[in-house]
């Protein structure tokens, strides 16, 4: 069962989904030997992340923030497909910051969203868990801006590992594994060692499944990574940009807010 599966019954009927390990498996072969394909995600997600979309939620309604934000439940897909919000950003934001990435990387939140009710049937019910989902799906491009991983196959994999730090969904460490493994054929590179800190910088950020990101959006990008307590990648960015598998681009891993 998925987060949006669970839109039609009560919370405290729903059972924890089993595990389909070669589920995984088999989708995360076909990822590693074709990286647009991000359907893979989706399969991998679905088959291995069992109730962590629902904990978390349930974390996220815990908080003062995180109660109001669920409460409110504002739909950011719509905002990031303005394009006179974004241009509303001044220099400097966490919203020009992510208005220039998507315009130079020549992609929206469109894609996503397109590609998300391609996979699932349930993305957009009215319901908490489905909202939840939504709400991982859109922040996507804005976690690579948030922690300054770009979207090449390196960068893509890093922020895997952060994400896997942030949700603890497990779909995310079955990916995360599979990057480990690759990057072990780049000897002469330090791209275990890139992607680990990925990890590690995810883990000692601030939660930022929390996080208001309307409001977000305006604050300088220095300072909210600062306030956020996500540290510079150091590692991923001493390889240079034509080593990073950047030719090998998807269409954004961690579209896999799969519902």
């Amino acid at each position: 069962m998925t987060t949006a599966d669970a839109a039609n019954i009560a919370p405290d009927t729903i059972e924890t989904p089993r595990r389909q390990w070669g589920r995984a498996l088999k989708a995360l072969r076909k990822l590693l030997s074709d990286k647009e394909d991000t359907g893979q995600v989706f399969e991998i997600m679905r088959a291995l992340n069992g109730k962590t979309d629902v904990e978390n939620y349930k974390r996220l309604i815990g908080t003062v923030s995180g109660g109001r934000l669920a409460y409110e439940r504002v739909e950011l897909a719509p905002k990031l497909m303005d394009a006179a919000w974004l241009d509303s950003f001044a220099p400097g934001t966490v919203g020009a910051a992510y208005r220039e990435f998507v315009r130079s990387e020549n992609i929206s939140a469109q894609g996503l969203v397109e590609i998300s009710r391609q996979r699932a049937t349930h993305v957009d019910v009215p319901h908490p868990y489905a909202w939840f989902g939504r709400l991982q799906r859109d922040i996507h491009d804005i976690w690579h801006v948030l922690s300054g991983y770009h979207r090449d196959g390196l960068g893509e994999a890093c922020l895997v590992a952060f994400s896997y730090a942030q949700t603890r969904r497990l779909g995310w460490a079955f990916i995360t594994l599979g990057a480990l493994l690759r990057a072990r054929a780049y000897p002469n590179q330090p791209r275990v060692a890139a992607i680990w800190q990925g990890y590690r910088c995810g883990k000692a950020a601030k939660w930022l499944l929390a996080e208001d990101y309307v409001k977000l959006m305006n604050e300088p990008l220095e300072a909210a990574r600062k306030r956020l307590n996500i540290a510079p990648p150091t590692i991923y960015d001493a390889i240079p940009i034509a080593e990073r598998d950047g030719a090998a681009r998807r269409q954004a891993t961690a579209l896999a807010a799969a519902e």
